[in-house]
């Protein structure tokens, strides 16, 4: 089965209908583009086998080039980190490919670039994925270089220390990073104690020092079981020609013990709205970061939030990029985001802004997330459902982009369904349910607001602005 998608004529459309806007003129929320109705998406069906051991098979034939990508990906992510091994899944990932079976890293990535394709490790809160991309002709070999890392890494102590010291030289140079250390202040602001996302993903400085190759053996052998894991093929293959391939390298694989459902403790409440403050002496720009926990994958607001972040920071017409960017020119660019996981992650308003213009911005953000829980105007809810709805058939214009679909279709459960009602659930959102979500998840009396910069150029206004109670903390709180 052939799949072509080609969605730029519309989007570029969809560009041009947008209201430009100067320093002199505030944005224009009162027109949309004249668009015609988003086209209906039509994807290839997902054929579903299984391994004789019980590892579930996807296969999506794309026939338009000869070239597969196959993942495997894991259930377990940064989220299964035992509580102070935090960044155990995000190393454990990084060494799959640092030596596997029989081969070195060197000999894994010859092997690789020989058969003309890429092999990627990785790991997100609640995943880790081993993928495999080459043409369809060398997929044996391929094949049996992905087997060996995904269940036979070495995990060498002498790759493991070289790893663990350039972590930790990454994790060093973030002490000297705004936009890091915001996103790390404004992790732990959010979720106290040991909640599991109040700590980078790659780990800190403690946890990663503390590892040993043990630690990575162990989580390795725990997670990766066929109970836990699942493989996606897509490509120029069929179900026929791709099953007994993937029975000789994975069908083997056997479980050696459930594993358990990682479920994280809810966030604490949010408190009276806060600001904090983190000294980055000689910064040219102000990091900001302000929201508050937001919700889960599973929640049933998912389109209409899609909506309300479109409109509010999710492109490069919203609201907070036309205002902070295009407006007043206090950034290169603003944005929003609702980071959804198995568990509720965080809602924030994200920008860089230069110095001497803080407060001002930070005046600005909060008069758009005021504004967005009032009534949004048809033309403006027009214009976000069009966007969200045109731009959604790019994800699955390449081998990868489908495969990427099918993964967060896989680790959240989805329908089959998802993919063809993504477009009319988004078009179905009204006007009311965008002001009843924005109400419900965007509540600027109880944000956390991180602001990483020079303090002695901007802590005072802020003060005196009066935004809310002021907490400064030092490098050190932030990073421990």
């Amino acid at each position: 089965m052939r799949h072509t998608l080609t969605l730029s004529l519309a989007l570029g459309l969809a560009l041009i209908a947008a209201p430009a806007l100067t320093a002199q003129q505030g944005p224009d929320r009162t027109k949309a583009p004249v668009l015609g109705p988003a086209p209906s998406l039509r994807l290839p069906p997902i054929v579903k086998r299984t391994l004789t051991n019980g590892l579930p098979v996807w296969i999506v034939e794309m026939h338009k080039v000869p070239l597969v990508d196959v993942t495997l990906v894991v259930k377990s992510g940064s989220s299964s980190d035992p509580i102070a091994k935090y960044g155990l899944a995000n190393l454990t990932a990084d060494m799959l490919d640092e030596g596997a079976g029989t081969r070195t890293a060197l000999d894994i990535a010859d092997a690789i670039a020989f058969l003309g394709g890429s092999l990627r490790t990785s790991s997100d809160w609640d995943s880790s994925v081993v993928n495999l991309h080459l043409p369809v002709s060398k997929l044996d070999d391929g094949l049996g270089v992905m087997s060996d890392v995904a269940l036979r890494p070495t995990m060498l102590g002498t790759e493991f220390e070289r790893m663990r010291k350039t972590r930790l030289t990454s994790i060093l140079q973030g002490r000297d990073n705004a936009s890091t250390l915001a996103a790390m202040a404004f992790s732990k602001a959010l979720y106290s104690g040991n909640h599991r996302y109040g700590a980078p993903a790659g780990g800190t400085e403690t946890s990663v020092t503390e590892f040993n190759v043990a630690d990575l053996k162990a989580f390795h052998a725990k997670v990766f079981q066929p109970s836990n894991a699942q493989l996606i093929v897509v490509g120029d293959i069929t179900a026929a020609s791709i099953m007994p391939k993937l029975e000789k390298q994975f069908g083997l694989w056997k479980n050696t013990a459930p594993v358990a459902k990682v479920t994280l403790p809810a966030a604490q409440p949010a408190g009276p709205r806060t600001v904090y403050l983190v000294n980055k002496a000689g910064a040219a720009q102000s990091q900001i970061r302000i929201g508050l926990v937001g919700v889960a994958r599973s929640t049933p607001d998912f389109y209409t939030l899609d909506v309300v972040n479109t409109i509010l920071g999710g492109s490069f017409t919203s609201r907070l990029n036309q205002n902070l960017r295009e407006v007043h020119g206090y950034a290169y660019g603003a944005s929003s985001s609702f980071s959804m996981r198995q568990s509720a992650g965080p809602f924030q308003a994200a920008a860089g802004v230069q110095t001497d213009k803080t407060t001002e911005a930070l005046k600005e953000f909060f008069k758009e997330l005021d504004a967005i829980r009032e009534p949004i105007s048809a033309a403006e809810l027009a214009r976000g459902k069009n966007y969200q709805a045109l731009g959604y058939p790019r994800s699955f214009e390449t081998l990868s982009g489908m495969a990427s679909e099918l993964v967060s279709m896989a680790v959240y459960g989805l329908p089959e369904t998802f993919f063809n009602e993504y477009v009319p659930k988004v078009q179905a959102v009204t006007a009311a349910q965008a002001q009843a979500a924005a109400q419900k998840y965007i509540q600027p009396d109880r944000f956390a607001i991180v602001v990483v910069g020079d303090l002695s150029k901007i802590e005072k206004s802020i003060r005196d602005a009066n935004f809310a109670t002021v907490k400064v903390l030092t490098v050190d709180e932030v990073v421990k």
